[in-house]
């Protein structure tokens, strides 16, 4: 976005705004995307309060040194309580080791639905303006000894165009890129590329552009077998950006052929080269994703958690892949002659008459009680659990709580 509007009189400001999901289970992307910015805008709602997510990437943001802009979203819900849950994100702060610096964050109270932002919840209601100014007044923006070094990007998205190929959609860190350039592209060995194609990004929409600096979010086509966390270079001696690392599966499952007797009726994609290379496609934007192709009656696709692996299901299947799922299994890895196993924090929100019935179901799974909270006659329990006891609950939760 630009700020403040052309026509204002002011000198205009490009503002790259990058999204991020807050699951854990998108793990990948959220360490990578971090990784690309200069400052976190932290979304909190008004009502809810912190959540896992806002937890987990909170975490994140502090371990890369970033300073987050505070937003407690969603104060016109009736029930909101944004002081509250002010005091609440600070605690959160506190609870994961950040520094002085870190912990002196500005807040902003905000209406998104409304268009509105104030640093006061007495200001009047205006626009976003104050949230756009604090961006500015907050985020360092490039140096002028930046743009003169020599280029250097790195990937931290991958893309498909059916004329382009696959493009990488970079941050540039330093100088300027030139369509038509030649690069090189550092991960341990060098190779070199050709830049055939350079976007920019306006709003929703991209913009092909003749060059880009320092401190801009680009897309390149032209260097096809290009990965995600290599560094783009303009010179073949200049040193490797660090490499974005991500975090291991957690889920395992089997993707088979679908042998049954109703066998495709319900998707034109049925054979397993078919479903081979739709999975290899995925690996290429997907990197959080592992997949053992070495069997070849089925497929053995590792995965953050059970949403990862249901939004990649639920892609193939309206695509029109047809194809029959395992039942999942937790990775249980070795360190030092012990068993490990992964864990999750479980935050549950219910009426205060389900709890009892919650709270026994969960510890049958070994989920431990962390904390409880009551408000207004709801109550927030907080486990500690292995994945495998999450695996399936979802469906007794709903019975235990009536849907509720």
């Amino acid at each position: 976005v630009f700020f403040p509007p052309a026509n204002s009189g002011q000198a205009v400001t490009k503002i790259n705004i990058v999204d991020t999901p807050g699951h854990a289970d998108f793990s990948s992307e959220v360490e990578r995307i971090l990784r690309s910015i200069d400052c976190v805008l932290l979304l909190v709602d008004a009502q809810e309060g912190p959540m896992p997510q806002t937890k987990f990437v909170l975490k994140k943001s502090l371990q890369l040194g970033l300073n987050p802009i505070v937003v407690i979203n969603k104060i016109d819900k009736p029930a909101a309580r944004p002081l509250e849950v002010q005091e609440m994100v600070y605690e959160l702060f506190l609870d994961l080791g950040s520094t002085d610096k870190q912990l002196d964050f500005p807040v902003i109270f905000a209406a998104a639905k409304s268009g509105v932002a104030k640093i006061n919840l007495t200001d009047e209601d205006k626009d976003l303006t104050p949230l756009l100014d604090l961006i500015l007044k907050k985020v360092p923006s490039i140096s002028p000894e930046a743009i003169i070094q020599p280029f250097a990007a790195q990937p931290f998205n991958l893309a498909y165009d059916n004329y382009l190929g696959r493009c990488a959609i970079c941050r540039v860190y330093s100088g300027t890129v030139k369509c038509g350039q030649n690069v090189f592209v550092i991960n341990g060995s060098i190779r070199t590329g050709k830049i055939t194609k350079l976007f920019t990004f306006q709003g929703l929409a991209r913009k092909e552009v003749p060059e880009s600096q320092a401190g801009d979010i680009v897309m390149i086509a032209g260097i096809p077998d290009i990965e995600i966390g290599e560094t783009i270079a303009e010179k073949n001696d200049q040193p490797a950006l660090p490499a974005i690392k991500i975090d291991e599966p957690t889920i395992s499952l089997n993707f088979l052929v679908n042998n049954s007797p109703f066998a495709g009726r319900e998707g034109k994609f049925v054979t397993g080269r078919q479903i081979k290379e739709r999975l290899k496609k995925e690996l290429e934007v997907n990197v959080g994703l592992k997949i053992d192709f070495s069997d070849s009656t089925f497929y053995n696709v590792c995965g953050r958690g059970e949403l990862h692996v249901a939004i990649l299901l639920e892609n193939l299947r309206r695509e029109g892949y047809e194809l029959q799922v395992s039942q999942p299994q937790v990775i249980i890895k070795e360190e030092n002659g012990k068993k490990l196993e992964p864990f999750e924090e479980v935050t549950i929100d219910l009426s205060e008459a389900y709890q009892g019935a919650v709270i026994e179901k969960i510890s049958k799974r070994k989920g431990q009680l962390m904390d409880l909270k009551t408000h207004n006659g709801q109550t927030r329990l907080i486990f500690e659990m292995p994945t495998r006891g999450l695996l399936g609950y979802r469906n007794e939760f709903v019975v235990d709580t009536r849907g509720e």
